[in-house]
């Protein structure tokens, strides 16, 4: 593939934008200097950097980012700013998109990608790809309010109950709760219907993927293929 093609691809502006970046000498391949916009080269695990960042050539984008509070997973945020603020240019010029989305008080694990097929397969009801939250609650949880998550709370404007996959206390206020749903202000919702009120929510883990130790806030890294490949099977269970 030509170079400023293969720039173009992964988000580096036109194809006249990466001739330029090649042409003005910002553009190393396999560690070596290219001037040359229309050199060919294999994509197959190809290094490159441009200003000295270094790159990896992906055919499609797949991410995690630690979400912050106070920052909402929209391109157009009305109240906070965009969690698409803390990520690279190119991968916006990609069109990165959220996989479902958290609320702006709520911390923890999102997926970001620019293939179609895989978002709608991580996101649609139909493929029940469990997610896991840390929930704080303002007061004690008890076993009848687990009870009740775990057979299923009526919430309002829902046809049927929801009901949680698991519900594992680790603390008086603490719970991991489990879903396979993804719907409006739903832990909150069920937290609520059982008597008690959400305090702190973070989404730790989705599928077989957990959310790194090692991952600040605000960071983001890509998926590796053995991540990959475990929320693939997730999707298909």
């Amino acid at each position: 593939m030509h170079l400023e093609r293969i720039l173009h691809a992964q988000g580096f502006g036109s194809r006249k934008n990466c001739r330029i970046l090649v042409r003005h000498h910002a553009v190393t391949v396999n560690g070596e200097p290219c001037d040359n916009p229309f050199a060919d080269f294999d994509t197959d695990k190809l290094a490159f950097t441009v200003n000295d960042e270094p790159w990896e050539y992906r055919e499609k984008a797949y991410l995690m980012l630690n979400k912050p509070a106070n920052y909402e997973c929209s391109h157009k945020p009305q109240h906070h700013p965009s969690v698409f603020a803390l990520l690279p240019h190119p991968l916006l010029e990609r069109g990165v998109q959220c996989i479902g989305r958290l609320d702006e008080d709520t911390t923890g694990l999102i997926l970001m990608s620019d293939d179609g097929q895989f978002i709608h397969r991580m996101s649609s009801p139909k493929w029940k790809v469990p997610k896991i939250y840390e929930v704080g609650a303002k007061h004690a949880v008890d076993a009848e309010q687990i009870r009740q998550l775990l057979e299923g709370v009526q919430l309002v404007d829902e046809p049927a109950p929801i009901v949680a996959l698991a519900c594992k206390q680790i603390s008086d206020q603490v719970l991991h709760l489990t879903l396979a749903e993804g719907k409006y202000h739903q832990v909150k919702r069920m937290l609520a219907a059982v008597g008690n009120r959400v305090e702190s929510l973070k989404r730790i883990r989705i599928g077989e993927l957990v959310l790194p130790d090692d991952l600040a806030e605000g960071e983001w890294r890509w998926l590796t293929e053995s991540q990959l490949a475990l929320l693939n099977g997730a999707a298909r269970a």
